[in-house]
């Protein structure tokens, strides 16, 4: 717990007063102009890059993700060669807020801390010279507003995940969906951390398992958005496919939450994993009963209050109460969204008329969600590329996350396509991208396993979609030809 009370501790000193940190900071120089300025500028230029990138990935037929993820790992690597100062302090990621706590905490300037934290070389020295330049207190602003931004995106994406899942859907799915999610779990977790350990031996065991969890993640809004193009969303493969996948996404929020729990106090003992899987499941299912017995009663009373934008404020008020609650029991924030969106939208349809919260929150997703994508690429590390052993970890992991979604297609019955299924249970998308950030801020995923983590997630999900087309082009062939 004392590593996320650090992390809050770190972003609130910087949002909230950072002339806190001007006294740490060499060679500091007044700023009479309003602080808020650079950080509009810097948005509206994420914002753009964004919507160029996504709109490029669309037309070659890929989800806009990769756009946003192409376009920040781009621009941030161009941007770090001519030492531009705030894009080379944005892709350093959690690294910028370690640097500030160390230094506020032990009252010792940025130069100090970075040079007691980071190993000496060219890298670290650049850092310095922009920390402690007249820019300097420029791009901390930015960064860690543009941080908070992105963990909020976060909680938003889980929450609308939980809007689009419907726990009776999952129940009709049947046992198929559920063996397919179960084998969709367990072969790639045990790949991720197999493939750690040969290729990392003296990594600690707690990278490995995390790395193992990243693994687990399927991206549902992938694989439904192939089958809604090719219209073949009537198939069984394709119910079966997205019905595991929301099962993949309920089992890959627990194992994050043990995982995380793990990390976070130090220990893995049987005795610990058990617990902290306790905890885990007693709150999404506690939450999920909880809010099945008090939604309906306060959307009703919401209802009749008749406040404008009541809909909207009271959904993102659970969500956000919900994430909090998740956070304060030692689980990952966006836990409790996605539970918070497993029991909202039903009552909301039934009791407030009008547009559903899903539609309500389009505007919000669309504006704050690439954020947090444009942010991942940024803090993607070509130069970590250039070395071999990088670039072989990255090949490994990438098969082995293929292959450990693919064999879950096997656990299907006989007269569905499993290698279809198979295919479509791939893409990792923006749930593996979210696991990743998160091990990245517990200190487990160093900067070198999280460029090849993000570009594992940037090939299956590339992959995917044509493959997937492929596939079902030949279970229809056959079938037809039958």
């Amino acid at each position: 717990m004392h590593a996320t009370f650090g992390a809050l501790n770190t972003c609130f000193s910087a949002i909230l007063g950072l002339s806190l940190l001007r006294p740490f900071q060499e060679n500091s120089v007044p700023d009479h102009g309003d602080p808020v300025a650079p950080v509009l500028i810097a948005l509206v230029l994420i914002g753009l890059g964004a919507v160029i990138g996504g709109r490029i990935m669309r037309k070659f037929g890929q989800p806009a993700v990769l756009g946003e993820l192409l376009i920040g790992m781009v621009a941030a690597n161009v941007a770090y060669q001519f030492h531009e100062p705030v894009i080379s302090v944005l892709r350093e990621g959690e690294t910028i807020g370690k640097v500030l706590y160390f230094a506020i905490s032990n009252n010792m300037s940025v130069t100090q801390a970075v040079q007691q934290l980071l190993p000496d070389n060219e890298h670290t020295r650049l850092l310095v010279q922009i920390l402690t330049g007249p820019e300097g207190s420029t791009a901390l602003a930015i960064h860690q507003f543009v941080d908070l931004l992105s963990r909020l995106a976060v909680i938003i994406l889980l929450f609308l995940v939980g809007l689009e899942t419907s726990v009776g859907e999952m129940k009709k799915v049947g046992w198929t969906a559920f063996w397919v999610a179960t084998v969709g779990v367990i072969a790639p977790f045990l790949l991720g951390l197999g493939a750690i350990e040969v290729l990392i031996p003296d990594a600690p065991l707690a990278k490995g398992i995390f790395i193992g969890a990243i693994f687990t993640a399927t991206s549902v809004g992938i694989t439904a958005r192939v089958f809604r193009d090719l219209k073949q969303t009537h198939r069984t493969e394709a119910k079966i496919i997205l019905g595991a996948a929301v099962i993949d996404d309920v089992m890959g929020l627990i194992i994050l939450a043990v995982v995380s729990g793990l990390v976070i106090t130090g220990t893995i003992t049987l005795l610990s994993v058990s617990l902290v899987t306790l905890k885990a499941t007693a709150f999404l299912f506690a939450a999920i009963g909880l809010g099945v017995w008090i939604a309906p009663r306060l959307v009703k009373r919401v209802a009749r209050l008749d406040i404008e934008h009541s809909k909207l404020f009271f959904g993102v008020g659970v969500a956000f109460l919900f994430s909090w609650l998740a956070n304060l029991v030692g689980l990952a924030p966006i836990v409790g969204a996605f539970a918070a969106g497993l029991v909202l939208e039903e009552f909301f349809l039934q009791e407030l008329k009008g547009h559903s919260l899903r539609d309500l929150l389009a505007p919000l997703e669309s504006l704050v969600v690439p954020v947090f994508f444009m942010l991942m690429g940024m803090q993607v590390k070509l130069e970590t590329l250039g070395d071999l052993k990088v670039v072989f970890l990255a090949a490994i992991l990438t098969l082995a996350a293929i292959l450990g979604k693919v064999v879950s297609g096997l656990a299907c019955g006989r007269g569905v396509d499993r290698l279809s299924v198979g295919v479509g249970m791939m893409p990792r998308g923006e749930v593996g991208l979210i696991f990743a950030s998160i091990g990245k801020g517990l200190g487990v995923v160093s900067d070198e396993v999280f460029s090849a983590v993000v570009i594992m997630v940037m090939v299956t999900t590339m992959l995917a979609p044509p493959l997937l087309k492929i596939t079902l082009a030949r279970s229809a062939a056959r079938a037809s030809a039958d």
